[in-house]
């Protein structure tokens, strides 16, 4: 889940908002660059946001018994990068915060931060990384949605822990990793396995908008 309503302290709670903010507000501008550019792309961008949305909010049992939630953070790092990514993570999380009560807005900020910044830059060095090795696009979107949805729980963890560092740190960390992140790889999976369904549509009927987009691996370009 989400870091809930009022779950960190107000100093925190403000110190990642403004961390965040600063990337949403160039990922606004990337978003202006890339539509200028590639007029065509908005569709593709609404379909990243659709299916961050979709994902994000599915409650499903985790190993543990609980339940927790994919994040859909991959496809659109891959496609747009890690900036725009969190653009539609914090429509995403507003969205969510409103009208699922689904997260918090005092803690939005920490929340862009995990879903919608660290994971997706993970999922976009990954899938740049292996695409430039020229793998298979498809094998590259995969393991970048699986661990961008990971290391969001990752994140997460790290958060609290500097958010509740008792009795320590390290024993807290090792706590929040072991009830966010093991019970995540489940799920992490599964994301994967659908974001290459859609990835693999997307490259039968959008290929060459792909590659205006630098979305596929040099030797599918």
């Amino acid at each position: 889940m989400h870091i809930m309503e009022g779950y960190l302290p107000l100093t925190w709670c403000i110190i990642w908002f403004v961390i965040s903010i600063a990337v949403v507000a160039f990922g606004i501008y990337q978003i202006k660059k890339i539509v200028d550019e590639n007029p065509e792309s908005k569709a593709l961008l609404a379909v990243s946001g659709a299916f961050m949305f979709i994902l994000s909010s599915l409650k499903l049992p985790s190993v543990t018994g609980s339940c927790s939630h994919p994040c859909g953070n991959g496809l659109g790092a891959a496609l747009f990068g890690p900036a725009v990514t969190a653009v539609l993570a914090t429509i995403v999380l507003i969205f969510q915060a409103l009208l699922l009560a689904h997260g918090g807005l005092t803690t939005l900020g920490a929340n862009i931060f995990s879903m919608g910044i660290v994971g997706p830059l993970v999922a976009w060095l990954v899938y740049k990384g292996l695409t430039k090795a020229n793998i298979s696009s498809t094998i590259a979107i995969f393991f970048a949605a699986f661990l961008g949805d990971l290391l969001t729980y990752v994140a997460t963890s790290f958060q609290l822990a500097f958010a509740f560092p008792a009795p320590s740190f390290g024993a807290a960390l090792t706590a929040f990793l072991t009830i966010f992140a093991v019970t995540q790889v489940p799920l992490a999976i599964g994301e994967g396995i659908l974001t290459v369904i859609i990835w693999d549509r997307l490259k039968a009927y959008k290929p060459k908008l792909l590659d205006k987009l630098g979305a596929l691996a040099p030797n599918e370009a």
